[in-house]
């Protein structure tokens, strides 16, 4: 089998390296990849976001299966483009990747289907957010609504930081148009679960639990990021929670 990776970063890596490892994957190949990643795939020099180019790649060498690793060319529609093309690929729809590319419409998705999260509020008004932030008060969660990177929140414990999260997304645009509008969000205190599954239909088969660390110095300080490391087992939480 052949299996094609889109994407050239750590998560793609993971991938294209336990792809290789599988006996029933003869070839792995990586587009754009990385230089970390030539030791797995044969990394092609397709940018993620060059659907065409992809597309024509995966058939003139014929791909079996095309993952898709990076949330950007998922929220582009690069899973509608393979699957009109005929081709076979693995990650969500453009429509259900939005979950993860917004996260007003996440939450609003979650209020609608009446799963549990923290109360929030949608601007992209900086006075209206400061006047929600004086009413609510700190500690509280600002996060840019659009992808950007894992460092798009802010989990403020004092007011001074708060502002100035504000005034770097809304007045500064710190992240562009994925900072046109801000979610601010209830904080809540507790166990970080990371729980992925893999869904088709009514099927639902979950991975294994992990947790998350995204500060970027030791002793969890500091910004967040993408994600410094994560762990599992998470010894925190049982099987009972998980299931």
């Amino acid at each position: 089998m052949k299996v094609l990776v889109i994407g050239g970063g750590g998560r793609e890596h993971t991938l294209a390296w336990k792809f290789a490892q599988s006996p029933t994957v003869d070839k792995v190949y990586a587009a754009p990849g990385n230089v970390g990643m030539m030791k797995v795939a044969e990394c092609i020099n397709l940018e993620e976001t060059d659907h065409e180019g992809l597309i024509a790649f995966a058939k003139e060498t014929q791909v079996d299966i095309t993952v898709v690793g990076p949330e950007a060319p998922l929220l582009e529609g690069i899973v509608n483009d393979f699957q009109e093309a005929g081709l076979t690929v693995f990650g969500p729809e453009q429509e259900a990747a939005l979950i993860e590319g917004s996260k007003s419409f996440a939450k609003s998705f979650m209020y609608r289907h009446a799963i549990p999260t923290g109360s929030y509020v949608v601007t992209s008004d900086y006075d209206e957010a400061v006047r929600h932030l004086e009413q609510d008060g700190v500690p509280i969660v600002i996060k840019a609504d659009g992808l950007a990177a894992g460092k798009g929140v802010t989990v403020a414990f004092t007011k001074e930081e708060a502002l100035a999260s504000l005034e770097a997304i809304l007045k500064d645009d710190k992240f562009g148009e994925a900072g046109a509008q801000v979610v601010l969000e209830q904080y809540l205190e507790g166990e970080e679960l990371s729980l992925m599954a893999f869904v088709h239909q009514e099927t639902v088969i979950p991975m294994v639990a992990a947790q998350d660390h995204k500060r970027a110095f030791d002793g969890d300080e500091g910004p967040n990021t993408g994600g410094m490391g994560a762990y599992s087992p998470v010894p925190q939480f049982s099987q009972t929670d998980i299931n």
